[in-house]
C-alpha cells in the first residue's frame, strides 16, 4: 500500500531563476522538484506520488548549451501510495450500479466491486441504490467496505490505478455506515 522510494531526478531550472546566493538556487531547485513531482502524478512501478520526505543531495549544475537553463540531479526520498494484487484494503463506496460499486481508496478512484463478488447481496434500487443483504447489512454511499484485490492495473494515458476487488473471504465487507 505505501512504500518509501529513494529517486534521483533530474531537475531544470531556468536561467531566468538563477541567483548567485546559494540559499536562492536551492529554494528554486526544491520548489521546481515539487512541481514535478506533483505533475508526475504516479508512475506504473511506484504508484501515485504522495508526499516528498527527505532531501537527500543535489547535484553539481550542467548547463545546458542551447538555452542556458541548469540542469541538477536530486536525491530525495518520497512516500508512494500502491495497490498490490492479494492486499487487504479500505474504501469508500463513491457510486452504486446495478452490476456493481465503485469505491475509492486512497488516491485511487477506480475500485471496482462487482455484484457477482458480494455474495448473497441483492440489489435494491431507488432514488439512492444500494446492496443489502438478509441480515440488514447494507452496502451504500459513503459507506466504509474492507475488500482484498483480485487485480489491479495501471492505465498509462491517464497516470492513474485500476483495481478490481471482491468480498470473499473472512472479516470483509461493510465496516461503517456512511462514515465520510
Amino acid at each position: 500500500m505505501y512504500l518509501k522510494s529513494q529517486l534521483s531526478w533530474n531537475v531544470i531550472i531556468p536561467a531566468e531563476n538563477l541567483d548567485v546566493e546559494g540559499l536562492m538556487l536551492q529554494k528554486a531547485i526544491v520548489i521546481r522538484l515539487m512541481d514535478d513531482f506533483a505533475a508526475k502524478k504516479a508512475s506504473k512501478n511506484l504508484g501515485y506520488f504522495m508526499a516528498l520526505t527527505t532531501l537527500e543531495r543535489i547535484g553539481k549544475g550542467k548547463v545546458r548549451e542551447h538555452t542556458g537553463d541548469v540542469l541538477f540531479l536530486v536525491e530525495f526520498s518520497c512516500v508512494t501510495f500502491k495497490i498490490f494484487h492479494g492486499e487487504i484494503l479500505e474504501g469508500v463506496v463513491d457510486k452504486i450500479l446495478k452490476h456493481g460499486v465503485f469505491l475509492r481508496c486512497g488516491p485511487t478512484d477506480k475500485v471496482y466491486l462487482s455484484y457477482q463478488k458480494m455474495v448473497d447481496y441483492k440489489y435494491v434500487p431507488g432514488e439512492n441504490p444500494i446492496f443489502m443483504i438478509e441480515k440488514m447489512s447494507r452496502i451504500e454511499k459513503d459507506t466504509v467496505v474492507r475488500f482484498i484485490v483480485v487485480g489491479a492495473r495501471y492505465v498509462e494515458v491517464e497516470k492513474e490505478f485500476q483495481a478490481v476487488v471482491n468480498l470473499e473471504g473472512d472479516y470483509l465487507g461493510p465496516i461503517s455506515q456512511n462514515s465520510v
